[in-house]
């Protein structure tokens, strides 16, 4: 995971072995593991043998796809060295590697399958990315990957940064607007997966409901399990920032539980 769109590259290295915990904790049971599921079980119809996850990050689809696929054999990387060494030891059963997406260091043809969840965005240069997977990839071989959905099709995220710009009224962070949700057009990814010899073979919208226990651990998990960490603690006053936070998020959605509809697209290409 490369952190992109704020101005805080230069922290990375102060918190990144914190971040791994409370994104497990707080985001992966509410945000990340429905999708998963869905990206597991079409994963699991295409019956592969080796497969390749990117922006692995904690290991949540790793799991789903060792369970799923037991006869799989499957490599887990992320750009990130604390995520790998978390999700290592979190999903055993993969092959775990730092890798960057757009040098991959694996033979050409070595896969049959290559899934990413919710990493593609974080690719700088996204064909370059693509063109890397294909290469991979065996032919007729499959990219199976999901992407977010337009900024305000995710109820979660939208509070949140309606408490961050409360927050923050002059310059607040805008990571979830222009980052996670920055490549929510499919007509530019297909174009992009073409620019790299890719034929899509599905594009599917897909609505999933999150669930929390509170909003105050959805601020917890967003606030330190985030590269909005780092913008955070750039401003100061971080104990001030999250009361606010939670009292936004709390006024949009409840005090918790609370459900609320998030948004993605997902997309499978054959090489």
């Amino acid at each position: 995971m490369k952190v992109t769109g704020i101005n805080a590259d230069q922290r990375w290295s102060e918190w990144s072995e914190s971040m791994p915990a409370a994104y497990e904790q707080y985001l992966v049971p509410v945000v990340f593991r429905p999708f998963a599921e869905d990206l597991t079980a079409k994963a699991a119809a295409l019956r592969p043998r080796r497969i390749l996850e990117l922006a692995a990050g904690t290991g949540v689809l790793t799991s789903n796809l060792l369970a799923a696929a037991p006869s799989a054999e499957v490599t887990a990387t992320d750009l990130n060295e604390a995520m790998v060494a978390f999700g290592s030891a979190r999903a055993p059963g993969a092959v775990w590697r730092q890798a960057d997406a757009q040098r991959l260091p694996f033979q050409a043809g070595s896969f049959d399958l290559v899934v990413c969840q919710f990493g593609v965005m974080f690719f700088p240069d996204r064909v370059a990315a693509f063109t890397e997977v294909r290469r991979v990839l065996a032919s007729g071989g499959r990219f199976l990957f999901n992407t977010w959905g337009p900024f305000g099709t995710h109820a979660f995220e939208v509070a949140l940064q309606a408490g961050l710009e409360r927050a923050f009224p002059v310059d607040p962070p805008r990571f979830f607007p222009t980052v996670p949700h920055g490549y929510a057009d499919p007509a530019v990814v297909v174009t992009d997966l073409t620019a790299a010899g890719f034929a899509v073979e599905e594009e599917q919208e897909l609505t999933l409901q999150g669930r929390a226990a509170s909003t105050a651990d959805l601020a917890t998990g967003y606030l330190t399990g985030t590269p909005v960490r780092a913008a955070v603690e750039a401003r100061g006053d971080g104990p001030t920032v999250r009361a606010t936070v939670i009292e936004e998020m709390t006024a949009r959605l409840g005090p918790g539980p609370v459900t609320a509809p998030m948004t993605a697209y997902v997309f499978r290409a054959v090489a």
